[in-house]
């Protein structure tokens, strides 16, 4: 196995859990949990793929996978914040309608055949750097080097601008936001649909950019559950969610290279043929999320982990305790 490939196979592949995760905590910070980010990838991904397939135009298809996922977090900002309905059921409610509408609009994208690409770059000057050249700046796709950039934008939004003191005040306190003249309702819906059109954007690069060329029931693979549980690893930080992102992906390419034939080491490989590696990988987005629900499920544990004060609870105006 060599180190380098495993590593610019990581970043590629944790550009989608890059851009899930960072979505992610623009909805928790405004206070609202958002499960559903599975379901918004699938329709990002199948969106993206179809309109690539019928077009023939790869940008077109990125652009309106991430509006799809963007439009589906609206039935989730409508039911959590206008509505104050529990936030974890109707992320899975969103999860399940999601993944049917997928099946349902890829029903035919199986067997669609080859599609136009979004292009892949080799930065000058960057790839020529020893050990990072190679891994981040060589033969990646646009999508990884807008990931990017994402990250240190969000970073600076959330941490360094008015909106953003604005955001981290309504998942905070948002009584004590509402009193300062800030639109708590307002800002939860558009952080919430920020969130979506992420998650569209993570879908919509698996089947433009990462797996290029077929759509099918496996295309997520549970990493949008993946991404919901970085938010916590990261503790609501864009930077290291980008970092959890990376290692992630990369340790999961490790773990499949090594069911393969090659020798580990010199030695015969003891995990050829040996299918636990895959059964765990399949398991893990699952227990994952499990533990994610354990950790925001009360308040001590959530204070414990410097979750948002306010996450998970409506904001009714005049209320006590919101």
């Amino acid at each position: 196995m060599d180190p380098t490939v495993i590593l610019a196979a990581g970043v590629a592949s944790g550009t989608v859990l890059l851009f899930a995760s960072v979505g992610e905590i623009f909805a928790e910070r405004s206070g609202v949990i958002n499960l559903g980010v599975e379901g918004m990838m699938l329709i990002g991904a199948v969106v993206a793929f179809g309109t690539a397939v019928a077009t023939g135009d790869a940008w077109l298809g990125l652009v309106l996978g991430t509006i799809a996922g963007g439009l589906l977090s609206v039935l989730h900002a409508i039911v959590t914040i206008s509505f104050r309905a529990e936030q974890v059921v109707s992320g899975l409610a969103l999860t399940f309608l999601g993944t049917g509408l997928a099946r349902v609009l890829g029903e035919d994208l199986s067997k669609a055949g080859a599609i136009s690409l979004l292009p892949k770059l080799t930065v000058p000057v960057l790839s020529s750097i020893p050990v990072i050249g190679p891994i981040f700046f060589t033969d990646q796709s646009v999508l990884v080097y807008v990931g990017f950039i994402v990250v240190p934008v969000a970073w600076y939004w959330i941490g360094r601008t008015r909106p953003g003191l604005h955001l981290r005040a309504v998942g905070e306190n948002p009584a004590a936001a509402d009193t300062l003249g800030v639109d708590v309702v307002r800002l939860r819906y558009a952080y919430v649909v920020v969130g979506g059109l992420l998650a569209g954007l993570a879908g919509a690069t698996i089947t433009l950019a990462i797996s290029p060329g077929w759509f099918g029931d496996l295309t997520t693979s549970g990493q949008g559950w993946i991404a919901v549980a970085l938010v916590i690893f990261a503790q609501w930080s864009p930077l290291r969610a980008a970092f959890g992102a990376f290692a992630f992906a990369a340790i999961r390419r490790m773990l499949l290279d090594i069911q393969g034939p090659q020798d580990l080491l010199g030695f015969p490989n003891p995990f050829y043929h040996d299918h636990t590696l895959t059964f765990f990988l399949q398991m893990l987005p699952y227990i994952l999320v499990i533990l994610v629900l354990i950790a925001v499920s009360g308040e001590a544990m959530r204070k414990r982990i410097g979750a948002p004060a306010a996450l998970g609870i409506p904001y009714v105006r005049g209320e006590r305790g919101h």
